[in-house]
């Protein structure tokens, strides 16, 4: 089955040799996006970091100002970040992603799961490749697992893109990904400093949440198909 997908910076000034020598590489433009991504939070996020005003965010400078550095990720070099830098830049991204993807639609749904092929169509270049949502999460993050809804690894062993897997998958980092569900973790920003903190703060939070113990009949209730779904 095709798709048409929906890259979202396929256009907007690039991460060239220019801006490396000026100190806007890679590690510093995922600074720039994790900024950006706090002051959209501080501004159009509800304080529970889940609701967002997408038609307030839409229309503002601060995210004009994102979409500009989204573009730089078309030239920029991940390949080279270590495994704990290119966890917390994907994370990153993926999140930047869904809520540019939302924002991006000519008419915002009641839910995300009324958008059809939304993980599979909204997309990003980075370092000259294409990237899915369904790309990052499970080509990526996941270390190139295979998606749930079938048994092969999502990149195929001659794509480019899986050089850029994760040796091993960390079942925490799905606490961490917002897919734009009302049930999702709240928005957090991801480094290579914070990242093992943060992942166990998201956890612990989203089970907070979403699991339910009774300890008068020893019963454990999870409110959510996340916490099984992606082990």
């Amino acid at each position: 089955m095709t798709y048409d997908l929906r890259i979202l910076n396929s256009s907007g000034p690039d991460c060239d040799s220019a801006s490396e020598e000026m100190g806007l590489g890679t590690l510093q433009l995922s600074k720039s996006l994790q900024k950006a991504m706090l002051q959209m939070r501080g501004e159009f996020m509800g304080g529970d970091g889940r609701s967002v005003d997408y038609g307030r965010l839409a229309t503002s400078t601060l995210f004009k100002h994102y979409a500009a550095l989204a573009g730089r990720l078309r030239t920029c070099t991940v390949a080279t970040l270590s495994e704990p830098q290119r966890m917390a830049f994907f994370i990153n991204v993926y999140n930047a992603l869904t809520i540019h993807g939302l924002v991006s639609l000519s008419c915002l749904p009641g839910s995300v799961l009324e958008v059809q092929y939304f993980w599979k169509t909204t997309c990003y270049n980075i370092s000259g490749l294409v990237f899915s949502l369904d790309d990052i999460e499970h080509g990526i993050l996941r270390g190139n697992k295979p998606h749930p809804s079938s048994t092969q690894p999502l990149l195929g062993d001659a794509d480019p893109r899986r050089q850029l897997s994760l040796k091993s998958c960390d079942p925490r980092v799905h606490f961490a990904l917002v897919c734009g569900a009302k049930s999702c973790p709240a928005i957090q920003v991801y480094s290579e400093d914070n990242l093992e903190q943060a992942l166990t703060m998201a956890t612990q939070s989203f089970c907070g949440q979403e699991v339910h113990t009774s300890p008068s009949d020893m019963k454990v209730c999870v409110c959510t198909p996340l916490v099984c779904m992606y082990m």
